[in-house]
């Protein structure tokens, strides 16, 4: 059941936790009790000065009551259900919405468990993947039964009687000696090669996840800031991981990078006379596609810059950056919507794609989404090529004055986050059932 729906159910929860009765909620906002039962059983739509009224009288938000809980509390539900195994049959997805918008403390919980569940899981693959296939902990396990030999075969010499040479017993307390401190150093290195896949505090993450949060806690706004901003933030918030840093060293480069080639003054020019068009900001400053794509969605917040989302991946499909934005979801796991212009621009190499594309919710919102893969190395005869898209999106009402006034009023391409939480049951590129079956194309 969509969630707007559903305002009737969240109008009836509201007034129980408040401890009013029907009767005199009716009264107060002057209908009948038998009409506001109806409401209250999703018989009646409600709206307008009506709906006013009712959040007033139950001190609530007027959005919260009628639109519920956030799309990405409903989409976590439905991937942990997708997650669940076996147990999936007996979960009632198409309750997801209900349940998240009557106990959304409870929904959230549920979700915090099923990614970290999640991470547990990848911490678990990623030792057991070590412990099977990894030569260094080969090698180090085959250094630390060489050293434990070599100790008890000394210690054996030692102890097998007392008409040894003091030469030679003192030799084989230098080696006895020498061994079990080579045990001791290759037992540390092993235990501290180990633990670089993290803690149950602090290593669940990947280090994309890990700078992820990093570039979050800077609302992803790098380039613009002054070196003492710069040192203030990793001082606050360091990276842990080798692995880590240096991805966030890369993104920082590239980032200054594309500030010192668009001066903030010179976007923001831009921004004022075509929008977010990436295509106007790279013909003004004279710099690739992708380049002016991740100076947009770089910027520092501003009332006059619009949100921008960006995803990267490489030329396996594999999303190696993801920028979140409002209503459009970036599956953290597991492979995306393969209708999303970011893997068609992959088909067709240094040619821009740009689509209206329409992302499932309630209400379903519309975004641009503009693409371009570029190669990622010098090109050399008989070389592989290495590629590498990227994808800019921005919500239509954002969007730049030069778009196409067909692509702007339809046509808008019905994409999804991912197979198993997709409703277009109708997509010719679904690669796996979904959970819900409600048809939404």
């Amino acid at each position: 059941m969509p969630r707007s729906t559903l305002t009737g159910s969240r109008i009836r929860e509201r007034r129980t936790l408040k401890g009013l009765k029907q009767a005199d909620l009716a009264r107060s906002v002057g209908i009948s009790p038998a009409y506001l039962n109806l409401i209250e059983h999703n018989r009646r739509r409600i709206g307008g000065k009506l709906l006013v009224d009712l959040a007033r009288e139950l001190d609530a938000d007027l959005v919260a009551l009628s639109q519920g809980a956030q799309a990405p509390l409903v989409e976590g539900l439905r991937a942990a259900a997708g997650e669940a195994g076996d147990g999936r049959d007996v979960v009632e997805v198409d309750r997801v919405e209900d349940f998240a918008d009557r106990f959304p403390g409870w929904a959230g919980l549920v979700t915090q468990q099923r990614d970290h569940i999640g991470a547990l899981e990848r911490r678990v693959e990623a030792l057991n993947d070590r412990l099977a296939h990894d030569p260094y902990l080969s090698d180090a396990l085959h250094d630390l039964l060489s050293s434990v030999t070599a100790v008890r075969s000394t210690a054996g010499i030692l102890n097998a009687g007392d008409d040894i040479d003091p030469e030679w017993r003192a030799r084989f307390h230098r080696n006895l000696y020498e061994d079990s401190q080579r045990l001791a150093d290759g037992a540390q290195s092993l235990v501290t090669y180990l633990d670089t896949i993290g803690s149950a505090q602090e290593g669940l993450s990947t280090p994309l996840d890990e700078v992820e949060a990093w570039l979050a806690a800077r609302s992803y706004a790098l380039g613009d800031e002054t070196d003492a901003d710069a040192q203030a933030r990793a001082q606050s918030a360091p990276l842990k991981t080798l692995a880590a840093q240096t991805l966030a060293q890369d993104w920082q480069a590239k980032a200054t990078r594309d500030a010192q080639a668009m001066p903030l003054a010179q976007v923001d020019a831009v921004l004022a006379q075509h929008g977010p068009d990436p295509s106007a900001l790279a013909r003004a400053a004279n710099v690739p596609l992708d380049a002016a794509m991740r100076r947009l969605a770089a910027l520092p917040p501003a009332d006059h810059r619009p949100p921008v989302g960006l995803a990267r991946c490489d030329g396996s499909g594999t999303l190696t950056f993801r920028k979140p934005l409002d209503g459009f979801a970036l599956p953290r796991f597991g492979a995306a919507c393969p209708l999303w212009p970011l893997y068609q621009a992959l088909l067709r190499p240094t040619v821009p794609v740009r689509r209206v594309i329409e992302a499932q919710g309630q209400p379903a919102r519309r975004f641009v989404a503009y693409a371009i893969c570029q190669p990622v190395q010098a090109l050399e005869f008989d070389a592989p090529q290495i590629v590498e898209a990227t994808m800019m999106i921005v919500p239509l009402e954002h969007a730049g004055r030069r778009l196409p006034s067909a692509e702007a009023s339809g046509g808008a391409l019905g994409i999804g986050s991912t197979c198993r939480v997709c409703a277009r049951a109708a997509c010719a590129a679904r690669r796996e059932p979904s959970l819900v079956m409600v048809d939404q194309t």
